[in-house]
C-alpha cells in the first residue's frame, strides 16, 4: 500500500509505515534545517519542500493512506497552549484538507498529550469532527498511548488519531503490545565511549565523530532545568527526549540531582564532571532510530530537533502493522462474503 506523509520531519513514522511494508512514496517538509537528512535516508520517497498551505491537493499522489504529525508547539503543555487558535495548530486544517480531496482508505495522525487538556476540548471535538466528515467519512479511532509499551526505551505520551474510510465498513481497533519495558542499559549502555561535545557555539565536530552523531551539547542549564531531577538510571527508561537541545536528558552515568528545595536542585557535588546531556545518537538511539540512519546539521541542535519532534520509529511501526493487518482481513472477509453471496445466488 502507497502512503504520503505531511510534516515528515526526519521521518521517524515514515521509517516505522516502511520497515511494516507501506511505501512512502511522496512526503512534506517545510523545514529547510531537515532536507538533506530526509533526502539520504529515505532516497526513493519524492520530497515537497513546500509549506502544507501551499500544496494545491491535486499535486498529492493518489496514496491509500495518509500519515503525518501536524505541529505540536501550539498544544504543548509546556508552551502558550493557544492551541487551535495558534497559527501552527490551524495546520490541523490543511492536513483535513488534503485527506477530504484525496480520500485514502486510512490516515494516521500523531500529537502530544497537551491537546487534551481541558481549554482545548471545544477545539479537540471539532477536530474529531472534520476527520469524520472529511470527504465520504472515516470511523475516527482516538487514543493516548505511552511509547514507553512500544519497545521504546522513553516515557512519551502522545495522542494517536486512525481513521478508516467509512465504505470500508470497519473501524480500527487500538492493539495492546506485550513488549518487555526496554531501559536505557537496553538502549545505550555501549555508547559509553567515543562521545565528543559538541565544538564552540555547539557547532558539529562532523567527521571526526567515531560513532555518527555521537556528540552532545555544551553551555549552562537553565533554572527550569534545574528545577527537576533530570537523571533516570540505567535501569530506568530515559524522560521525553524534547526538541530542544538544552533540555535533553542527563546522561544516566550521573547520579539523580540532589534536592535542595521546591523547584531548586543541584549536581551531586564533586560529580559534576559526570552531568553531560545525552548525545544526539543517543537521544536517536532512545528514539529507536537505527544506527545508520545518519542525521545531517551543522548545528548541533538542528540535530536535537529532528530527533526531538519524530515519532519513534518502534511505536510507528506497530501501528502500521496494525493498520495494515487490520486493512487486509477486512479485505479478505468482504472477498469471502462475496464469493458466499456468489454461491449462494447461482
Amino acid at each position: 500500500m502507497n502512503v504520503v506523509s505531511f510534516f515528515a520531519g526526519a521521518g521517524g513514522l515514515d521509517l516505522g509505515f516502511q520497515n511494516a511494508g507501506f511505501n512512502v512514496i511522496w512526503a512534506n517538509e517545510y523545514d529547510k534545517e531537515i532536507w538533506e537528512t530526509y533526502q539520504k535516508n529515505h532516497p526513493q520517497t519524492v520530497l515537497d519542500k513546500r509549506s502544507i498551505v501551499n500544496v494545491p491537493s491535486d499535486e498529492v499522489p493518489e496514496c491509500d493512506g495518509i500519515i503525518g504529525g501536524p505541529p505540536c508547539q501550539s498544544w504543548s503543555e509546556a508552551g502558550a497552549m493557544k492551541g487551535i487558535e495558534d497559527k501552527r495548530g490551524q495546520l490541523f486544517f490543511d492536513f483535513i484538507r488534503i485527506l477530504e480531496a484525496k480520500q485514502p482508505k486510512f490516515f494516521l495522525a500523531e500529537n502530544v498529550s497537551g491537546m487534551l487538556l481541558g481549554r482545548h476540548s471545544s477545539a479537540l471535538e471539532n477536530i474529531k469532527e472534520m476527520f469524520r466528515n472529511a470527504g465520504i467519512g472515516y470511523e475516527l479511532s482516538f487514543e493516548m498511548v505511552n511509547a514507553c509499551d512500544y519497545n521504546v526505551p522513553q516515557d512519551r505520551k502522545r495522542v494517536i488519531f486512525v481513521g478508516i474510510r467509512k465504505d470500508l465498513g470497519f473501524k480500527y481497533e487500538f492493539q495492546k503490545p506485550n513488549f518487555p519495558k526496554l531501559t536505557l542499559q537496553d538502549a545505550i549502555s555501549d555508547l559509553k565511549e567515543n562521545v565528543l561535545p559538541a565544538k564552540t557555539n555547539n557547532k558539529t565536530n562532523g567527521n571526526n565523530c567515531v560513532i555518527p552523531n555521537h556528540e552532545y551539547m555544551t553551555g549552562g542549564f537553565s533554572t527550569i532545568f534545574m528545577s527537576r531531577n533530570r537523571v533516570r538510571s540505567w535501569d530506568e527508561q530515559s524522560f521525553t527526549i524534547q526538541a530542544g537541545g538544552r533540555h535533553a536528558p542527563i546522561h544516566p552515568q550521573a547520579p539523580k540531582m540532589k534536592f535542595i528545595e521546591q523547584n531548586i536542585r543541584v549536581f551531586v557535588p564533586g560529580q559534576e564532571h559526570l552531568y553531560r546531556r545525552l548525545s544526539v545518537r543517543e537521544c536517536a538511539r532512545v528514539q529507536t532510530f537505527p544506527d545508520n540512519f545518519i542525521f545531517h546539521y551543522d548545528n548541533i541542535s538542528a540535530g536535537y530537533k529532528m530527533i526531538g519532534n519524530a515519532v519513534p520509529v518502534n511505536l510507528a511501526n506497530f501501528l502500521a502493522n496494525t493498520i495494515r493487518q487490520q486493512i487486509l482481513e477486512n479485505e479478505i472477509q468482504n472477498q469471502i462474503e462475496i464469493t458466499t453471496n456468489e454461491l449462494v445466488t447461482a
